[in-house]
This record gives structure tokens, C-alpha cells and sequence, in this order.
């Protein structure tokens, strides 16, 4: 593998096949350069001789699973689609990325939005959909206002619109700004959202596939899972797969953040060590020694120094290591970094993000954080500790969405690893950990 910087002095790639990040910088975006690099001969491919159940079973053969925090399979999400539904039908990209910790998603369109475009068109070809979204995060307008460019382009040169290339199949894909609300990221409250409507999960079932945008079928995916079609059915499933590991195909874009000296998206292959990944984003930064990692954004309970550095990047190793791979954002925390006041952080975050709608989630992700926060400033109890876990289990599993879990898991998981710290605060009103910036 060779190392090439080019997006800024903290934004950094890997130039592994599958290239979604690849061979990028801040003006190569456009069609004529995406062509360059092969855009499109995927959808021309699809388009002139592929069948939609070719399409899905090269899908399914690459285990590309979905890289917006589920994993789940994308071949099978697609079979989903019911084909012969007589009415409109929907695809839907989910660009609302606000989880703490990851940037992927934004760096996709900002440097590469025809690849979205492309694998969204060949997506609707092979679940036979003619109307699609790109619903896209609200607090990032420059990168809305380049992927509506890209679009432009993309329907001037034939590749949107009626038609596609002269094949008779018509798509029509449009961009859509939110608002910057977390929720929104769950795949119903951003079709409530799409449709004008408070951003509030629905209740499943229907699921989007049966009852999804205006009532219609819907398949919605993650921005990098789009981004990963096009190579999928150029080189073939099979050859997407043999790039990771069972189960787990292809590459992944990991956003690495914390305490590392070369912070940014790393594109690697699913299975590859994790230690392997903290090494190209340049090592520990000061020369401390690692301590504790998130792997799968902040909604992943945390994973002590030793248990991940004998894991490697993939769903099932770091499920092993008892935590979730998610989206790929990998918070590295040093060993100044306090459990506690890490927590506290991220359960006010959860407290602001809920939408209300569930009263666990509501008075429960209050309440953690309250009790977090007492504990870190010295007013908190030994009798807290258990209470915390008490509490996050009765949020899990009893929400409408996984907004309830995604709070209650970190507190978990820093009780399970660091309740030393937590007894600390209480018994000595101070940190356990060296004074930490």
C-alpha cells in the first residue's frame, strides 16, 4: 500500500482497491474526471446487459453489508423491493451523518458525489424505482451545494432523468437539506422528515419496504454503501468479497479521530488489524500510550487499549471484542483521557438528540446524564454506579428507534471497563487520571 495525503494536513487516504476515497482532491469532483477514472461504465454495464436479479446477486455475492452503523446485508435489502408494486416506489440516501466521531459520509460527496449518483441509478435500475433522495445533513451546505452541481451534471450528460442512456429506464434523483436534527438519521424519522413532518421514528412494522416515503416502498442506504456499487459490478461480487473476509466484503472507510497524529478517513479492507489502522493514522500523538477506543462511533460502548489491539476492523471481531464496528468512526482516547468525563460528554449529547417521542428515551437519557455529570463534578453516590447500569438497561430495547440504546450502551460499557474511575470520583470528589486538556 502506498500513502498519498491529499486532501489536507488532517485528512489523509489510503490508496487500496476498492477506491471510494481515491486519487482525489478538492477540484477533481466533476463528471469529466470521474469519467476519467472509469464513472459510469457500471450503469452503462447494468443498463446494456445485466438483468435486476444479475444486478442483486452480484450484490449479494460481495457481502457488502450497510456502512451506515447496522450492517446489514445490502443484496438482501434490495430483494426487499417488491418489483411488480404497481405504483410509485422510492430509493433513499441516507447522508444525515451526526453521530460524533464520523465524517465519512461528507468527505464521499464533497470528493467523490458522482459515485453516490451512480450507484443510486444502478440501485433503482435493479429494484426498478424511478424517483430518488439524497437526504443530506443540514450543517453542511457546501457539500449539498457541490453534490446539486453534481447532479446538474449528471443529468446534462444523460446519466439522470428519462431515458438513461437511450435504454428506456427512467430515474429521477434529487437532493434534500435537513435541518442537523441526530434523529433524522434513523431511516423513519428521515422519511417523516422528507415528507415535511416532525423527524420522529415510526413504529416498525410496516418497515420502509412495504410502507416507506408517502406510504410507498422504500429502500433506503447509507451514502458509502451507494459508493460501493459501482465497483461491485465492474470488477464483480466475488472480487469484492476476496478483498475482506467472509462475511464482511470489501473495504471500509474508517474516519479516525482523538488522540492520533494523522486524524482523517482511511479506506481499508474489512479484517484488517486494528493496529494496522492506528498506524497509518500516524500513531499515538505525544508519544502517550493508548487507553481506550470507540470503534464505531459514539453510540459504541468503549474498548479498552488491550482487547483492541488484538482485534481487527470488521463486524464480527469487534462484535467479539464487545463492542460495534457502526459507522467506522474510531475515537482514540489516550491515557490522560478520563472515563468519566468522556461520558459525561457524550450522554449530554444523547439528552439533546432525543426527540421526546419514547418516555424512556426521554426521562431516561435526562436522567443518565444528570447522574454522569454528578459523579464527575463530586457530588456523586457508590450507590449511583449501580443505578446507571439499572437505568440504561430499562432504556434498551423499550424505544421506538435505537436512539435509547445508543445512549445506554456507552454508559454500559464505561461501567463495564472503567468503574474503578467512577468509584474514584466518588470517594475522592477528583479524577483518578493525570490532569488531561
Amino acid at each position: 500500500m502506498t500513502y498519498s495525503p491529499t486532501f489536507s494536513t488532517s485528512i489523509h487516504e489510503r490508496h487500496i482497491a476498492p477506491q471510494i476515497l481515491a486519487d482525489l482532491n478538492g477540484e477533481n469532483w466533476s463528471l469529466s474526471e470521474y469519467e476519467q477514472r472509469g464513472g459510469y461504465q457500471a450503469l452503462r454495464k447494468v443498463l446494456s446487459s445485466m438483468t435486476q436479479d444479475q444486478v442483486i446477486a452480484e450484490l449479494k455475492a460481495s457481502a457488502l453489508r450497510g456502512r451506515g452503523g447496522a450492517g446489514f446485508p445490502t443484496g438482501l435489502k434490495w430483494s426487499f423491493m417488491p418489483r411488480t408494486f404497481p405504483g410509485q416506489k422510492y430509493l433513499v440516501c441516507n447522508t444525515d451523518e451526526g453521530e460524533p466521531g464520523t465524517f465519512k459520509d461528507r468527505d464521499i460527496l464533497r470528493f467523490n458525489p458522482h459515485i453516490v449518483i451512480e450507484g443510486m441509478a444502478i440501485a433503482a435500475y435493479a429494484m426498478g424505482v424511478t424517483v430518488g433522495y439524497n437526504y443530506i445533513h443540514g450543517e453542511i451546505w457546501e457539500v449539498y451545494d457541490r453534490f446539486e452541481r453534481a447532479l446538474e451534471e449528471a443529468r446534462a450528460a444523460g446519466y439522470l432523468g428519462d431515458n438513461l442512456l437511450g435504454s428506456g429506464f427512467n430515474f429521477q434523483l434529487h437532493a434534500h437539506h435537513g435541518f442537523g436534527a441526530y434523529i433524522c438519521g434513523e431511516e423513519t424519522a428521515l422519511l417523516e422528515s422528507l415528507e415535511g413532518k416532525k423527524g420522529q421514528p415510526r413504529f416498525k412494522p410496516p418497515f420502509p419496504a412495504s410502507f416507506g416515503l408517502y406510504g410507498k416502498p422504500t429502500t433506503i442506504n447509507n451514502t458509502e454503501t451507494f459508493a460501493a456499487v459501482p465497483w461491485i459490478i465492474r470488477n464483480g461480487g466475488d472480487a469484492y468479497l476476496a478483498s475482506g473476509k467472509p462475511n464482511n466484503g470489501g473495504t471500509k472507510i474508517f474516519s479516525v479521530s482523538g488522540d492520533v497524529n494523522l486524524p482523517g478517513n482511511y479506506e481499508i479492507p474489512l479484517g484488517t488489524p486494528f493496529s494496522k489502522l492506528l498506524e497509518l493514522a500516524g500513531g499515538m500523538r505525544d508519544g502517550k500510550k493508548l487507553k481506550m477506543v470507540i470503534p464505531g462511533g459514539s453510540s459504541a460502548p468503549v474498548v479498552p487499549a488491550d482487547i483492541i489491539m488484538e482485534s481487527t476492523m470488521d463486524y464480527d471481531s469487534i462484535a467479539k471484542a464487545g463492542s460495534m464496528l457502526g459507522s467506522g468512526a474510531v475515537i482514540v482516547m489516550n491515557e490522560t483521557r478520563c472515563a468519566v468525563k468522556s461520558l459525561e460528554r457524550l450522554s449530554y449529547f444523547y439528552f439533546e438528540e432525543s426527540c421526546g417521542q419514547c418516555t424512556p428515551c426521554r426521562e431516561g437519557t435526562g436522567w443518565l446524564y444528570r447522574m454522569v455529570h454528578r459523579i464527575e463534578h463530586g457530588a456523586g453516590r457508590l450507590e449511583d454506579l449501580d443505578e446507571l447500569d439499572r437505568i440504561a438497561g430499562n432504556i434498551m430495547g423499550r424505544t421506538i428507534c435505537a436512539l435509547g440504546d445508543a445512549a445506554a450502551m456507552p454508559v454500559r460499557g464505561f461501567l463495564k471497563h472503567y468503574r474503578d474511575e467512577f468509584a474514584y470520583h466518588v470517594e475522592n470528589k477528583k479524577c483518578l487520571v493525570p490532569q488531561y486538556v
